[in-house]
């Protein structure tokens, strides 16, 4: 494994195996505190973080290695320095680089310039890493079988849970606002999976074992679109539809919007279960991909 930029990169065995590390991670983080002793990462921020920035960071420090902060706006980068140099130079600083970015386009030119591992932290069109976290945690809660209903916006995260599901061969329902469906190229790659892209969140969370949402308005989007997601929002009512479902949620959430209260703070939410795994299974990865 080098890079990980798309879920699509990694087969159902790696993935396992992934998970299978995270296992022995979790439950003995010292056993590992030396596997990337001496190693660095290059953290290059394009846009705002909190989990990403810190799961990434305390589980370099954690496996012995040091992570360095790289604020796009603050490099040479923001002044015209091509991506091809940078990767080049950083390839060089560094034995593997997790960027955060806009276009997933710029992602991939960044990816094709280092000679180093390259890790997907989001771009607009993919969040790999909150993915495979996600299933992680869906395994550790017993509930891989599905199905998993998405309800909000087909954005990055439903896309990348999208291809994690075809991946793991779990049952997965999206329910979108007409016109907000999950992008057409995605669609196509999972279209010999069980997943169901719909305009009706009932339809998509009756029976599901676990539910999603995620913001309506990402980072840098027009926050007009936010009128267009009544109906959508996650509510108890919405809920006893479900078997007894997990509250699933990627954070940063606005309880009231995408959310009610009642659910992102009642008893089946395992919202902070999944930042957690964040750390647990980016440690992984990053073990993996510094062999």
């Amino acid at each position: 494994m080098k890079d990980v930029l798309d879920i699509d990169d990694l087969s159902e065995a790696e993935i396992t195996e992934l998970y299978d590390l995270t296992d022995e991670l979790k439950a003995d983080p010292d056993a590992f505190g030396d596997a990337l002793e001496n190693e660095s990462l290059v953290m290059l921020f394009a846009k705002p973080s909190t989990r990403t920035r810190i799961s990434f960071e305390s589980g370099m420090t954690e496996l012995g290695g040091h992570a360095i902060h790289f604020a796009e706006e603050s490099s040479q980068i923001s002044r015209g320095e091509s991506l091809l140099d940078t990767a080049t130079v950083l390839s060089r600083y560094a034995g593997g680089i997790m960027a955060r970015l806009f276009d997933h386009e710029t992602l991939l030119e960044l990816a094709a310039g280092a000679d180093v591992p390259v890790i997907n932290g989001l771009t607009d069109k993919l969040h790999p890493c909150q993915a495979l976290a996600d299933g992680y945690t869906l395994r550790e809660k017993g509930l891989l079988d599905g199905p998993l209903a998405y309800v909000g916006d087909g954005n990055n995260v439903a896309h990348s849970l999208m291809q994690l599901c075809a991946t793991l061969d779990i049952p997965c329902r999206i329910a979108t606002p007409d016109g907000y469906e999950p992008d057409a190229d995605i669609q196509e790659r999972v279209a010999d999976a069980d997943v169901l892209v719909t305009n009706d969140p009932v339809e998509a969370v009756q029976g599901a074992r676990a539910v999603y949402t995620d913001v309506f308005v990402s980072m840098g989007e027009d926050d007009s679109k936010r009128a267009d997601f009544e109906g959508f929002q996650v509510t108890e009512e919405l809920m006893a539809e479900t078997d007894d479902a997990a509250f699933m949620h990627c954070l940063p959430a606005h309880r009231g919007e995408e959310v009610s209260a009642a659910v992102m703070d009642g008893p089946n939410s395992i919202v902070y279960d999944q930042a957690e795994n964040r750390k647990h299974v980016q440690k992984a990865i990053l073990e993996t991909v510094y062999e």
